[in-house]
């Protein structure tokens, strides 16, 4: 199934059901429907959008809020669209459906989510669960090494984009940072694709390459070698990869997926300081193209002041940028 799939159910046809015939069981919303929502929903006026439905077992996989609502009118019917594929795919629908809209899961709820996606689809990666789920990456991984059985005979899993990928991304970071080093200009779909990684990877992989640091993470390699003197030699000055050797090279579609999934984030959409944010990253969005069309038209007389401050933006956005990314070392 793919992640879109609340997507392709918009365009089915909406038909009306019996509410009595509908199935509540199952529901990734563990603590039930929230009764001030569900009244919420009766007051509004306008029609509610159709609910989904898994047709062979008649189970609401979205839409269990305006069921309530429904009933609490008192109408008998609601319009629904029916989702043909099975149970497994018609939980993940459920949970991705109550993530990128209406009122969100719970973490406790996603996180339960994640663990039953990761026993019916233990092939998909975790990017691809998260993503779903709308917890982070690591979360998942956590998750799925808690869960018991033997996990040594996996090599391989599938990513957001469908492509299968190796569980041990070692060799892939190491042919990414000798594409990278011997054509900067590639992008990072083109190397992800190349070295059998996400281009998520191989944007972890450039941006540790122009720090002067190893592109394999963590303790598995150093970023350097320590001399007798005690001094640390960084991997770039003992015939390495210099960081003015790597282009830094930030494709617009790239950005734009990457912010993709930071919009389907509950953590930032239903919180004012997130979409705050979301709103800053998206100003950025334009294509060089767009950029060199408003820098034509900035009037000589004011080019001086606006450089200025086009320069103390950048400072202050790479000051967010090390700031957010030494959070994220601390709470690792």
């Amino acid at each position: 199934m793919a992640l879109t799939g609340h997507a392709q159910i918009d365009q089915l046809m909406v038909v009306e059901v019996e509410i009595s015939s509908l199935s509540t069981a199952g529901s990734p919303r563990t603590s039930g429907a929230d009764p001030e929502h569900v009244e919420t929903l009766a007051e509004v006026q306008t029609p509610l959008p159709p609910i989904t439905v898994h047709r062979s077992t008649m189970r609401v996989i979205d839409g269990l809020h305006r069921v309530r609502a429904a009933e609490l009118r008192g109408e008998r019917k609601i319009a629904a669209r029916f989702f043909e594929g099975d149970e497994a795919d018609a939980f993940v629908l459920a949970v991705e459906s109550n993530v990128t809209h209406g009122l969100p899961l719970t973490t406790a709820d996603r996180k339960r989510a994640a663990g039953r996606i990761i026993a019916s689809h233990p092939q998909w990666s975790d990017r691809m669960i998260a993503s779903v789920t709308g917890i982070a990456p690591g979360t998942v991984a956590e998750i799925r090494r808690r869960r018991p059985g033997d996990r040594a005979g996996e090599v391989s899993r599938i990513g957001q984009d469908g492509r299968v990928r190796p569980v041990n991304g070692t060799e892939g970071r190491r042919l990414a940072s000798r594409l990278i080093a011997q054509d900067p200009s590639l992008s990072l779909r083109q190397v992800a694709r190349a070295a059998s990684i996400s281009p998520e990877t191989v944007r972890d992989v450039r941006n540790r390459m122009m720090r002067g640091e190893d592109p394999l993470p963590g303790p598995r390699r150093g970023n350097g070698k320590k001399q007798a003197n005690g001094t640390v030699v960084p991997a770039a000055g003992r015939g390495g990869l210099r960081p003015a050797a790597v282009a830094c090279r930030n494709p617009v579609q790239d950005r734009a997926a990457v912010l993709d999934r930071l919009r389907a984030d509950p953590a930032l959409r239903f919180s004012e300081t997130g979409r705050t944010l979301l709103r800053l990253l998206t100003v950025h969005m334009m294509s060089p193209e767009e950029w060199d069309a408003i820098i034509e038209k900035v009037p000589p007389h004011c080019g001086g002041v606006v450089a200025r401050l086009a320069g103390e933006c950048a400072e202050m956005w790479a000051e967010f940028g090390r700031r957010v990314e030494r959070k994220v070392a601390e709470t690792a």
